[in-house]
């Protein structure tokens, strides 16, 4: 029935061609079938090319919007992405903590497919310190797991290590994602207490498209968690679901292009 289905937010920030951020995030919501509603952090100016201007939304009108969304429809599942101050970090925190929400799930975004910065170094620390711990998962990619386990990253051995590091710093799992790598595209998934460490493997696609894949991979995890999978299921699905957005080869833009979230639909369309 329509009246059960399941819901998810993301906060994150906006990109006006649509392939990563909260456009990505809530075609992916609907595609996994999932209600996605959006907290918008930053207004972006970006393409497949690059970003050329962020704009960020005052801090008492993105509490305005987080309360808006936690008084009326309480999420079954937050992602949180693109936060790029650290003013805004600490909202988000304070707003997600205040209301008791579950099954967060962080993408430290902090450069963008195409390369440029998106975060202020300030946020960092905000981040590591109050919307980490309040985290289920966090799914960096290797560039930006360096930056937070100070060390670079060179093997799946690196990786493992990595991982474990920031599970025991953060209290949170932790999906280090190794598409960065030029060989190979497993993640690895370290469970809270490091209980439990997973290897993801996957497929390399020779598809130069990936622009929004980080986005789209937090916010189909969410979704599944948001429907009741365990962290385990829903990390599978969720690589499972974005193998397959890039395999569709979409083929959209001058740079970069985005991934094609709605593929399994498309198939009942044609």
């Amino acid at each position: 029935m329509l009246d059960m289905i399941k819901t998810a937010l993301t906060i994150a920030g906006s990109d006006p061609s649509g392939g990563a951020g909260i456009q990505a995030d809530i075609k992916t919501m609907q595609a996994l079938g999932v209600y996605g509603m959006s907290v918008i952090t930053s207004l972006t100016a970006q393409n497949t090319m690059g970003v050329t201007g962020i704009h960020d939304v005052p801090r008492d009108f993105l509490e305005a919007q987080i309360n808006a969304v936690f008084e009326d429809i309480f999420p079954n599942a937050v992602k949180v992405g693109m936060v790029s101050s650290a003013e805004l970090a600490e909202i988000i925190a304070d707003r997600l903590k205040y209301y008791g929400a579950k099954n967060i799930v962080v993408d430290p975004v902090m450069v963008s497919t195409s390369g440029s910065t998106l975060v202020k170094d300030s946020c960092i620390k905000q981040m590591e310190e109050k919307l980490f711990p309040l985290a289920k998962l966090i799914t960096p990619n290797i560039p930006e797991a360096e930056r937070l386990w100070g060390k670079h990253i060179a093997s799946r051995e690196d990786m493992q290590n990595c991982a474990i590091g920031l599970a025991q710093k953060y209290g949170c799992a932790v999906l280090l994602k190794g598409g960065h790598f030029e060989d190979g595209a497993d993640d690895i998934l370290v469970c809270q207490k490091c209980e439990k460490v997973i290897w993801l493997t996957g497929e390399r696609i020779d598809n130069p498209n990936t622009h929004g894949t980080g986005c789209t991979l937090s916010s189909a995890v969410a979704a599944y968690l948001a429907r009741g999978e365990d962290l385990e299921n829903a990390t599978n699905m969720a690589k499972n679901y974005l193998t397959g957005a890039i395999k569709a080869g979409l083929d959209l833009g001058k740079g970069r292009g985005p991934l094609d979230h709605a593929y399994a639909l498309r198939k009942h369309i044609q």
